[in-house]
């Protein structure tokens, strides 16, 4: 849980994922589009994969990868960061991240 909250601090959107997944590269185009600076690991490429992993599940993380922060928060996986995009939520949550009050 610690590795994970010190691999998200001080940057607005990190995304955890797997670097075959093809729904990753969605989701990250999206939120690129909206001009955010992302910060990406992927999980099958790095040394702790499996930790970070296991670190997600005890933040609460039970879906699928990608795991996407948005300013420091854990929004969830493709289904919950397009559900924001459509209930126009998604750009309000990525300006309070690069912009906090």
């Amino acid at each position: 849980m610690d590795v994970v909250n010190v691999m998200i601090q001080g940057k607005p959107v990190v995304i955890f994922r797997k670097s075959s997944c093809c729904m990753s590269h969605s989701v990250e185009s999206l939120i690129r589009g909206f001009g955010a600076n992302l910060t990406i690991y992927e999980l099958d490429r790095i040394t702790n994969g499996q930790q970070i992993e296991r670190a997600l599940v005890q933040l609460g993380f039970r879906q699928s990868l990608p795991a996407v922060f948005i300013g420091q928060q854990l929004v969830g996986n493709e289904r919950q960061v397009m559900s924001l995009h459509v209930q126009n939520q998604l750009v309000p949550l990525l300006i309070q991240a690069v912009f906090p009050k």
